[in-house]
């Protein structure tokens, strides 16, 4: 058991510690690379691992609260605890993190009235109900009573966002009496306007920086702002960003590793540091979120490899040794060790066995409702993913005119099956134009949530709700009577292969692989358009032709020796009779 104190410095049992940090997701690597990652931290020579909470994960329908299997939170910082690591850990209910919706529930977008991120008691509320669930795992982590975990996060760049001091203090109560005893710290940017607004500097939670770069005039305001406020804290670069996260259809964004190296020198020569990220990981699923630019948004890609200190899969890169030998020069007294490398497979083909269209079988793979209007995908209790929209239209005309009025975020519009066109944001309640040709027509519409905004004003944007917000028009009228199926990826054992596969339209595609040693592989997507990858019942995420990726990592922990099963579910009507299974990632030319 050990204290830990901030006073003018960062105390661990009662002697000056510096913080030499690095973020580690949980939810973004397997639990099989836990120890993995957390082993090349320690062999870095760092002190502690970092890592947020998603609130998104813990409770995913409300009320329902899990803390097991690959969200294993105190597993994760046991094993932490294990190899000699602290822990700083980010409760808070929204984190940012590229993260779907930045960690929030997307139920609480049900509760139209609700403003997030702010002292409405209807969110305080929910947040307590959280909060009760998830302390009950954390409290007993705490250092003070034999755990790892030093210091514990108020929220998160809310200085970014709002000034709500009494929403601060109600996370402050709450945190308290749910039993926290560790610090609490606060991360904004270092000018004065994100500080004065994102702090809570009456209750001396202890204000930190996020920068990547220029640590000594950064520091300087940082310690400006403490000494306004009569403070005499140590200086703590919460986020220094080592990297960055990439987007659909930009170019992968890299830094320069001896640049980096000094950087990093220079911000530990004058405080503590936590590196973001020190691994990056996977957004798996669809939990990748969303930057929003003035009015067209941009989803962020399936890898999270942020160019960090480990790869994607979690192998040292040049940065790591780079900051390793930077490291060893600062502080030559400190262990370093040779980190962990992991296996890479073989390449390996998959063949093709079988192949459906998404409108045969859409029964069994999806939960069905009805209603006369269109409802939003959480009215639906959809959160992410698909949603499809069918309904009969008559011949009226020989060319009719259709909008999509009001969805989000990409809309595949059918008609009699026939792709008629496919419209993203800027697109959709623009005209289509379609020429029915019986007297009783089947049109289908098709809505990706391609990842709701995990910064920024548009948190509390109607845009965060997806699917269809306000409805469909034939000529001038809302049309009405609207079947609606939310599709379901854990039900692919139920998919009836021997139904129709209709060419140009959404489609499973199943695969097999053979496999004798399992290890890390990439899945090339170079012959699909756009869709998800399952493995094993393991939602891989999303893929997109665009790029700037072509391929998806795939964990070795998810194959078995044998005949594992690879499911494609592709939207743009592109396929491939074999996939490839490469050794390495595979990028776009942008």
């Amino acid at each position: 058991m050990h204290t830990f104190e901030v006073k003018e410095d960062f105390l661990l049992d009662g002697k000056p510690f510096k913080i030499m940090s690095g973020a580690i997701h949980y939810f973004r690597v397997m639990p099989n690379d836990w120890y993995h990652s957390l082993y090349n931290l320690k062999a870095l020579g760092f002190n502690t691992v970092e890592t947020y909470i998603p609130w998104n994960l813990h409770e995913q329908e409300e009320g329902r609260f899990d803390f097991t299997d690959e969200i294993d939170l105190a597993k994760f910082v046991n094993i932490a605890k294990e190899l000699g690591l602290f822990v700083i850990l980010r409760p808070s209910p929204y984190i940012c993190a590229e993260w779907e919706f930045g960690g929030l529930p997307a139920w609480l977008l049900n509760y139209r009235d609700i403003r997030v991120r702010s002292s409405d008691p209807r969110f305080i509320e929910k947040v307590a109900n959280y909060y009760q669930a998830l302390f009950e795992i954390i409290r007993p982590l705490q250092v003070d009573r034999g755990g790892p975990v030093i210091m514990m996060q108020l929220e998160n760049e809310y200085g970014s966002y709002g000034e709500d001091k009494e929403y601060l203090r109600n996370l402050y109560d709450l945190m308290l009496k749910n039993g926290v005893t560790v610090p609490l710290f606060t991360s904004d940017g270092a000018w004065e306007q994100a500080q004065t607004a994102g702090t809570l500097m009456e209750k001396n939670v202890l204000a930190t920086g996020n920068f990547g770069s220029k640590s000594k005039e950064n520091f300087a305001q940082l310690k400006q702002f403490h000494e306004k406020h009569e403070k005499k804290w140590p200086l703590m670069c919460m986020e220094f960003w080592d990297g960055w996260f990439n987007r659909w259809g930009e170019e992968i964004i890299k830094r320069d590793p001896k640049e980096l190296a000094e950087e990093v020198g220079e911000a530990l020569e004058i405080g503590s540091i936590n590196l973001y990220m020190f691994h990056g990981g996977t957004n798996f699923g669809f939990m990748n979120g969303c930057s929003a630019r003035g009015q067209k948004d941009l989803p962020q890609i399936t890898s999270y490899d942020y160019d960090a200190l480990l790869d994607e899969q979690g192998n040292p890169t040049e940065k790591f040794f780079s900051v390793q030998r930077k490291i060893h020069e600062l502080f030559p007294e400190i262990e370093q060790l040779e980190p962990l490398r992991k296996n890479v497979m073989e390449p390996k083909v998959a063949s093709l066995k079988e192949k459906v269209s998404l409108f045969s079988v859409i029964e069994s793979i999806s939960r069905h409702q009805w209603s006369k209007y269109p409802e939003t995908m959480e009215q639906l209790q959809q959160n992410y993913g698909y949603q499809l929209y069918q309904t009969k239209v008559p011949k009226s005309t020989t060319e009719e005119y259709f909008r999509v009025i009001d969805a989000s975020d990409r809309v595949h519009f059918f008609l009699n099956n026939e792709n008629i066109v496919t419209q993203y944001r800027e697109e959709i309640g623009s005209k289509i134009f379609a020429k029915p040709d019986k007297e009783e027509n089947h049109l289908a519409i098709l809505v990706e949530n391609m990842g709701r905004v995990n910064y920024g004003h548009k948190l509390f944007a109607d845009t965060q709700r997806k699917g269809i917000r306000s409805g469909v028009m034939s000529d001038l009228h809302f049309i009405c009577e609207w079947d609606q199926y939310s599709i379901d990826f854990t039900k692919i054992d139920f998919i009836d292969y021997t139904q129709t596969w209709i060419e140009g339209t959404p489609a499973f595609y199943r695969y097999e692989l053979i496999v004798g040693n399992t290890g890390d592989t990439f899945i090339d997507l170079q012959e699909f358009g756009k869709g998800v990858v399952i493995i094993n019942g393991v939602n891989l995420g999303r893929f997109w032709n665009v790029g700037p990726t072509l391929s998806l990592y795939v964990p070795g922990s998810i194959l078995k020796e044998g005949v594992n099963e690879i499911v494609i579910f592709e939207t743009e009507g592109k396929w491939s009779s074999k996939i490839r299974l490469e050794e390495q990632a595979i990028y776009k030319d942008m």
